[in-house]
C-alpha cells in the first residue's frame, strides 16, 4: 500500500507509549498557544507547563463551554480567540450544532495539513480501500466534512462524485447519479441516507439491489435500530465516523463496529462526570472534553466541552493498526425531547422505537394542542408497500401506549410524502412542536 502524504505527516503510532510521548509534547504546546489569546489571559497562569502529564495539574485548566463563546460578540471572538495572522489562514469552518449563532473558525494552512490526517484515516480504519468510487452527499462549502472527505479520498485513491447535499443537488437527481455512476460507497448524514431511501421507495427504486456496498456517516448518533434500517434499505454496511469542527475528524469505526477508534495522537480526550467534572472510569457514561493537539494554530481550544455523552473503553478486540487507540461510543442521550401530557418523549428513543417496526417507511411526530388546549401526539406515518396498513397502525398505537403511556393519533400518509417535505433539509425535521 502506498502511503498518502497525510499518512507520512503523522504515521499511526505503534504503541500507547508513543502516543503518551506525543501527548506530553503537544499538550504543552497547546497551553503555550492558548496563552497567546486574550480570551485565555489570566486563566492559565496557575498551570505548570512541566507537569501537564499529571491529570491533577491538567484538570486545573478551566473547561471551555459553548456558552462562553456564544456570549462573545463576533468581533470579540475574532480578536480574542484567534491567534494566527491573516496571511496564515487557509479557510474558515462553520461551527457545528443547530443552536445559537454560528461562528466561523479560521483554519491555518498548517491546521489543514493535520486535519487531512484525520480524514484520510477514516478510509483506512473502515477498510475502504483505493479503487472504490464514492457518491458524496455531505454539504459542500462552509461545512468542512464534505470537501475535506473529498480531498482525503483523492489522497487515498478513491473516486468521488461531488454531489453535495439535497439543497445543491436535488435528491431525485442524486438517486439517478447513484443508478448510473454505480458507486460502491455512499457518504453523507445518516438522516439523509434515510431520506434517500424513502424517496427511492416512493419512486420504485430498489436501493438494496444497487451498487453501494458501504456507507460512511458522521455528525449524528446512530443507534442499533437506525443502523439496521439504513443497512436494510441500502443493502450496504454502515461505518460511522466521529469529528468536530473545533478539532477535525477524530475517529472512525473499524469493521468490528466496537465504537470509534479515537486518534489520540491528534486530540487529547477526557470523559468526565457532567456534574462534578471529575474523570469517570471506563464503561461509565460521561461528557467528552477535547483538546486538539495539532489543529490549534488559529483557535486554541483546550478542554472543550463537546456536549457529547460517551462511554470510553481503553482497548477493544481490534488487533490491527488502529487497536492502539482507545474507543468511545455514544451513550445515545440527547437533549431533544418534548413533553406531551406530562410524558417526556425523547426524540432519538422514539425514532429508534418506530424504525424498529420494519413496516414503517418514515414518520413525522407532532406535539399538538386542540381547540381546548389539550396536548396530543400526532404521528404521520408512511407504511411500506405491501404491508397491512390497518394492522401496522393498530400495532403502533398499542406499542406507543405500552412503551410511552401515551395514545397517539396515527395518520397514514402516502409513501414519498415526507421525502418531498424533507427535501430542503439536510437533517429531516421529524419532530415538530406546534404548540407555540
Amino acid at each position: 500500500m502506498t502511503l498518502s502524504p497525510s499518512s507520512e505527516l503523522l504515521p499511526i503510532p505503534k504503541s500507547r507509549a508513543e502516543i503518551a510521548a506525543i501527548q506530553r509534547r503537544q499538550m504543552r504546546l497547546a497551553v503555550e498557544k492558548a496563552r497567546r489569546a486574550p480570551f485565555w489571559k489570566g486563566r492559565l497562569d496557575h498551570v505548570r507547563l512541566d507537569r501537564l502529564d499529571d491529570p491533577e495539574e491538567w484538570a486545573k485548566i478551566p473547561i471551555l463551554h459553548k456558552d462562553a463563546l456564544r456570549a462573545m460578540t463576533v468581533e470579540a471572538f475574532y480578536s480574542d480567540f484567534r491567534i494566527c495572522r491573516p496571511e496564515e489562514v487557509c479557510e474558515f469552518w462553520r461551527s457545528g450544532g443547530a443552536t445559537g449563532k454560528p461562528l466561523f473558525y479560521a483554519r491555518t494552512f498548517e491546521d489543514i495539513r493535520y486535519c487531512m490526517v484525520g480524514f484520510t484515516r477514516t478510509y483506512l480504519c473502515t477498510g475502504t480501500l483505493a479503487g472504490n468510487t464514492a457518491h458524496l452527499s455531505f454539504p459542500l462549502g462552509i461545512h468542512p466534512a464534505g470537501h475535506m472527505w473529498a480531498r482525503a479520498g483523492r489522497e487515498e485513491g478513491i473516486g468521488m462524485v461531488w454531489a453535495g447535499a439535497g439543497a445543491a443537488t436535488p435528491s431525485a437527481l442524486q438517486l439517478e447519479l447513484i443508478r448510473t455512476m454505480k458507486p460502491s460507497l455512499w457518504m453523507g448524514m445518516s438522516s439523509y441516507a434515510l431520506h434517500l431511501a424513502n424517496l427511492a421507495e416512493a419512486s420504485g427504486i430498489d436501493l438494496a439491489a444497487g451498487s453501494v456496498e458501504r456507507i460512511l456517516t458522521t455528525a449524528e448518533p446512530i443507534s442499533a435500530a437506525k443502523r439496521a434500517k439504513i443497512e436494510r434499505e441500502w443493502g450496504a454496511r454502515l461505518f460511522d465516523c466521529f469529528g468536530m469542527t473545533e478539532c477535525s475528524m477524530m475517529g472512525a469505526e473499524s469493521p468490528l463496529n466496537e465504537g470509534f477508534h479515537i486518534w489520540t495522537d491528534l486530540a487529547h480526550i477526557e470523559v468526565v462526570d457532567p456534574e462534578t467534572w471529575k474523570p469517570v472510569p471506563d464503561g461509565t457514561p460521561g461528557t467528552l472534553l477535547v483538546t486538539p493537539l495539532y489543529t490549534n494554530n488559529a483557535t486554541p481550544f483546550i478542554r472543550w466541552n463537546s456536549g457529547d455523552i460517551v462511554i470510553r473503553q481503553s482497548e477493544g478486540r481490534n488487533d490491527g493498526l488502529f487497536g492502539v487507540f482507545p474507543l468511545i461510543r455514544h451513550a445515545h442521550r440527547t437533549a431533544g425531547f418534548f413533553k406531551v401530557r406530562g410524558v417526556n418523549i425523547n426524540h432519538q428513543e422514539f425514532e429508534d422505537f418506530l424504525f424498529a417496526n420494519t413496516a414503517v417507511n418514515d414518520f413525522k411526530a407532532e406535539a399538538m394542542a386542540d381547540a381546548k388546549g389539550i396536548d396530543g401526539l400526532r404521528l404521520s406515518v408512511e407504511i411500506k408497500r405491501g404491508a397491512d396498513s390497518a394492522a401496522t397502525t393498530a400495532a403502533i398505537v398499542a406499542a406507543t401506549k405500552a412503551t410511552f403511556e401515551l395514545t397517539p393519533e396515527v395518520v397514514v400518509i402516502a409513501v414519498g410524502t415526507l421525502a418531498k417535505e424533507f427535501e430542503s433539509s439536510v437533517k429531516a425535521p421529524r419532530f415538530v412542536d406546534t404548540r407555540g
